[in-house]
C-alpha cells in the first residue's frame, strides 16, 4: 500500500510542476509585439488620425 501511496504522490507532483516563469515570458512576448504593432500602427496611421479628428473637432 505504501508503494501505491508513494507512486500516486509521485504523480500528483509530476503533474502539478509549476511553470509559472514560462507563461509569464510567454504574454511578456505577446505584450511586447503588441506594443510594436500599435507603435508601427500609430507612426504610419497618426497624421491621417489627426486629420479626421480636427476635421470632425471642427465641424462640431
Amino acid at each position: 500500500m505504501a508503494l501505491i501511496t508513494d507512486l500516486y504522490l509521485r504523480v500528483v507532483e509530476t503533474l502539478n510542476h509549476d511553470e509559472d516563469g514560462q507563461g509569464l515570458a510567454e504574454y511578456a512576448l505577446i505584450l511586447a509585439l503588441i506594443a510594436i504593432v500599435a507603435i508601427v500602427a500609430l507612426i504610419f496611421l497618426g497624421g491621417q488620425t489627426s486629420k479626421i479628428l480636427s476635421t470632425v473637432g471642427n465641424s462640431v
